[in-house]
Formats: C-alpha cells, sequence, structure tokens
C-alpha cells in the first residue's frame, strides 16, 4: 500500500511535469513561431535561388521556381530586417513585422562596364564606417604598397634611403621603361596604365595603390577555366575585372549578402581566387611569384581551404561598420580581418612549421636526423619571392660547451651569410642569372632560369641527418636546431640597407648521454641531405 501510494504519486508528478514541458514548449513555439512570406523580383518578373536571409543571422533560404520565399521561426511582432541578393544584382531589403506574407523584395541590378573616369574615395572616407578595418589596413603590407621602401629600393637601384646606387635594379636594368609592377604593387594608378604607370610618380599616393576602393570595386578575376590559373602576361589588375560606377552611382564588393545597396555579394571575395592575379607570375617564362599555383596544388585546395582562412584571420571585433553607421553585431569568427598577415608576421611564420630532432650514437659517432614539416601553410615556404629563403642550422656540444664537428651531413650555402658553412641546409629558390650566370640573384625582371629549388611544399616534410664525431669520454651531449627566415640574401640586405631583422621560425633541443668510443663514420647509416 505505502509503496504502491508512493509510485501513484511520482506517476502524477511526472505526468505534471510532463505537461509543464510541453506547456513552456508551446509558448516557446509561439515565441519563434513567427514568419515572414514573400517574392524576390526584378524588373522582369520574379528570380528563382535569390538568397533571402535575416540580416546578421544564419536565417536564410532561397526562392522557389516562382521567386517566393518563405523565412521561419522569427518571434512574433518583433520587427526585423530580411534581404534578398542574386548574382549581378545590388541587395535588396526590407523591414519587416512577423507573421507577414506579400513581401516583395526588388532587385537592382549593377553595370556591366568599367568606368574609368570613377574617381577613387581615399581610405580616408572609409574610416568612417570602418575605422577598426582601415587601422589593420594601414599595418600591414598591401596597406604600405606604394610606400616600401625595401621594394623601391630594388625597383630604382638604391639603399633604401633612396640616395645611394646599389644594383640591382629594374630602371637600371631597362632605362626608360616603366615595367608592369604598377599591376600589383599599384593597382589603383596601374588599371588604366599597363606598362606606362611609373613607380616613383606614385609613391606614397594612397589612392594609386592597395587599398579599400580599389580592391572592393573588383567584381571577379580572370583565370583560366581549365585551370583555374592566371592567364600568360596578365598580371594583377589586368586579370581583375574592375567595375567602377558610374557617374551618379556606387558599388561596394564585399563577402556579405545582407548589406545595403549600394553594397553587393561577391563570392569569390573570399576565395583563394581572388589572391590569384597578384600572386601568380612568371618572367621570361620562369615562375616566380607563385603562392597561389602552389596553393592550388596543394591538399588545402581540395579541402577547400583558402588563403583568406589564414591570411585574413577573425578577431575579437564583433562589427566590422560602426553600429552608429548601420553595423550589425556579428559573430566574431564570421568577420575576417584585414591584418592580411605575411612574412613581417613573427606569429604567422612560426605556426607554418613543426621540427623534430632524432638523435642516437653510432659506433662512437653521433647520428642526428631533422625533420622539417611544412604543417600550416597553403603554399611551399617560403614563397613568392626569391629573395626569401629559410636557414637550418644544427649543432651538437658538450658539457663544457666544445662544438663536436661535423663528419658527414650538408653545410649551408655560401650566401647564407653569418651561417655559412654551418652544419645545416638552406631552402630556397635560387635563381641564376641567364647573360652572367651568378647566383643567387633577385633580378628576375632579367632573364632567369631556377638553379635550385628546395623549399618545402605544403603537408610535406624534409628530412636531413648529420653525423657528428663522438666524444672521448662520457658527457652529455645537447643538440640544438633553429630554422630562421630572412627576406633577402645577407651581402645584399646590408647593401641595401634592409632593416628587416631575421625571424626565428622554430628551436628544438635534445640531449643525449654517450658513451666514449672511436670516431667512426659509418656511410651506411647515413641519409644525409645535399645543400642547394
Amino acid at each position: 500500500m505505502i509503496h504502491g501510494g508512493w509510485k501513484k504519486r511520482a506517476m502524477i508528478a511526472l505526468s505534471a511535469a510532463g505537461l509543464l514541458a510541453a506547456l513552456l514548449w508551446t509558448v516557446a513555439l509561439a515565441e519563434t513561431g513567427g514568419s515572414v512570406e514573400g517574392v524576390v523580383v526584378d524588373a522582369g518578373g520574379p528570380i528563382a535561388e535569390a538568397r533571402v536571409r535575416v540580416r546578421a543571422t544564419e536565417n536564410r533560404t532561397l526562392t522557389n521556381a516562382e521567386g517566393r520565399f518563405r523565412l521561419e521561426g522569427l518571434e512574433e511582432g518583433k520587427k526585423v530586417e530580411i534581404a534578398a541578393w542574386y548574382e549581378g544584382y545590388y541587395i535588396a531589403r526590407a523591414y519587416v513585422t512577423p507573421t507577414v506574407a506579400g513581401v516583395t523584395l526588388t532587385l537592382r541590378p549593377y553595370h556591366t562596364e568599367d568606368n574609368p573616369e570613377y574617381e577613387w574615395a581615399p581610405p580616408t572616407v572609409c574610416a568612417e564606417c570602418h575605422p577598426m578595418i582601415v587601422s589593420q589596413w594601414q599595418n600591414n603590407a598591401h596597406g604600405r604598397a606604394v610606400a616600401n621602401r625595401r621594394f623601391f629600393s630594388m625597383y630604382n637601384g638604391t639603399d633604401v634611403s633612396g640616395e645611394n646606387r646599389v644594383a640591382p635594379g629594374f630602371v637600371d636594368d631597362f632605362p626608360g621603361v616603366t615595367g608592369n609592377c604598377a599591376s600589383c604593387h599599384a593597382p589603383g594608378a596601374g588599371a588604366d596604365g599597363y606598362l606606362t604607370t611609373d613607380m616613383n610618380a606614385v609613391r606614397e599616393k594612397a589612392v594609386t595603390g592597395i587599398f579599400c576602393d580599389f580592391c572592393h570595386k573588383v567584381g571577379g578575376v580572370y583565370l583560366n577555366p581549365a585551370t583555374q590559373a592566371v592567364y600568360s602576361n596578365m598580371p594583377g589588375a589586368e586579370s581583375q575585372r574592375l567595375l567602377r560606377p558610374p557617374e551618379g552611382d556606387n558599388i561596394f564588393f564585399g563577402p556579405y549578402d545582407d548589406i545595403h545597396d549600394p553594397d553587393t555579394y561577391l563570392p569569390i571575395i573570399s576565395d583563394s581566387r581572388f589572391c590569384a592575379p597578384c600572386h601568380q607570375f612568371s618572367f621570361w617564362g620562369t615562375p616566380i611569384y607563385e603562392s597561389y599555383g602552389e596553393w592550388l596544388a596543394s591538399p588545402y585546395a581540395t579541402q577547400g581551404v583558402m588563403c583568406q582562412d589564414c591570411h585574413m584571420p577573425p578577431t575579437d571585433d564583433d562589427h566590422f561598420a560602426l553600429p552608429e553607421k548601420g553595423g550589425l553585431s556579428h559573430p566574431p569568427e564570421t568577420i575576417p580581418s584585414h591584418l592580411q598577415l605575411g612574412a613581417s608576421s613573427e606569429t604567422l611564420l612560426q605556426n607554418t612549421v613543426s621540427m623534430t630532432i632524432a638523435a642516437a650514437q653510432t659506433a662512437g659517432a653521433l647520428r642526428v636526423t631533422v625533420t622539417i614539416t611544412n604543417t600550416g601553410t597553403g603554399h611551399h615556404i617560403p614563397t613568392d619571392h626569391p629573395g626569401r629563403h629559410m636557414i637550418l642550422t644544427v649543432s651538437a656540444k658538450d658539457e663544457q660547451g666544445r662544438v663536436l664537428p661535423l663528419l658527414a651531413g650538408s653545410r649551408t650555402p655560401e650566401w647564407a651569410g653569418p651561417e655559412a658553412g654551418r652544419p645545416g641546409k638552406a631552402f630556397a629558390k635560387v635563381l641564376k642569372d641567364v647573360a652572367s650566370g651568378e647566383y643567387p640573384v633577385v633580378s628576375y625582371w632579367k632573364q632567369a632560369l631556377i638553379q635550385s629549388d628546395n623549399r618545402i611544399p605544403a603537408m610535406a616534410a624534409d628530412r636531413s641527418t648529420y653525423v657528428f664525431a663522438g666524444p672521448t669520454d662520457a658527457t652529455e651531449i645537447t643538440i640544438e636546431a633553429r630554422l630562421i627566415f630572412r627576406r633577402l640574401f645577407a651581402d645584399l640586405a646590408e647593401a641595401k640597407g634592409w632593416d628587416a631583422a631575421d625571424m626565428l621560425m622554430a628551436r628544438e633541443q635534445t640531449r643525449l648521454t654517450v658513451e666514449p668510443g672511436a670516431r667512426l663514420y659509418l656511410p651506411s647509416v647515413l641519409g644525409a641531405s645535399t645543400p642547394p
């Protein structure tokens, strides 16, 4: 009786709890049971497969064959803003209060011809609504493209002061010729002056470089559909489909499909293909800037990991436009930064590789194997400018700090500067000047061939082995491997006054207690690589 009564009361309590849960669910459903129904049209009628979204949310849908849409899960009586987009049109939007039907969103087509008479808007104008983005741009390599002293030292054949002649220099090798440098370094000017834009004439002028209004007026890129690569002899702006607006109108291509007209959505702006025009180019048939092509051939391309994922990482910002200018809050992970991290970012470089050391005593000698894996880069390391290289040095020291001599294994090349001749190796695409036979060179604007290329592709590994003489008595040996990144060959960097310091990409140490023995080197256990 007692047990049965308890059970009955428990069943009643559970039933009451179930009813309460059902009631709460019904209330919640009522609160979010609102909907919006309507149609997306243009001047010619309904548009199928247009995107419709509640602004700044993931609540979205596509229109059906009759251009109709339905958005659900909205709070009854709470006004929301919805937006519609279709390729070739500006974004349309409207404020509605669920539940409502009969909403019409009318899309306005944008122009299809570029207007060279358009006057570029300076970044100061963009900063009025996007100060956080503009401040990031000001401090990255794109923002400094037309003020980069290192670039001009190569263009003019001077040191970075511009006062002293220091070869090489493009204008020295091709006097009276402006070249195609502006197509990438100053596309704001080079877009209308291919092969006629003198970089010195546009230096320090923001609206001639790589800036907000230029990038967001690019409505597409021209790539070979068979290869997804840039066509030959179409560098930078030549492979970008500029769509500057006609007088009295404007346009901004961006990564969102719910921003106000005159904005519109451009899917490719978040795709590596958008980067291709300035990051894949050959000179005299020799591939020089190849980071896009290297990405295209990497596992990252098939996995859908884009350049922007690493070079434009999200920050803590939850607005890309100021709230007082109409900006809505977004999850920070959906807002790409404009940090555009590159070779000047030590953090980025240190996240590109992993390095391990394996050491063992073999017949009285010490055998050390260093493995460097490109774990975090979608292209070769290093990439693009042929002056960039990495130097690996390997050392073995006893407890007294005495360096054990290298018996076998590679040493760094003569051009490795202060690290030349040390146990280790260098990683670089080494160019050889055709006329003089000199290498390494960085004057790729002249005819140059690839002397060697041992850079590490995406997700690939390099393994090199070194044999050091064993100690004469029992001792603990400290083995260290260091990998540094250098922007330019040391002698040339010193001559031109480049002030970019070496960056430590990886450093590993291990210790091994060894027994004394004959200093014996066995070729059969050595798999050492050769220097470039």
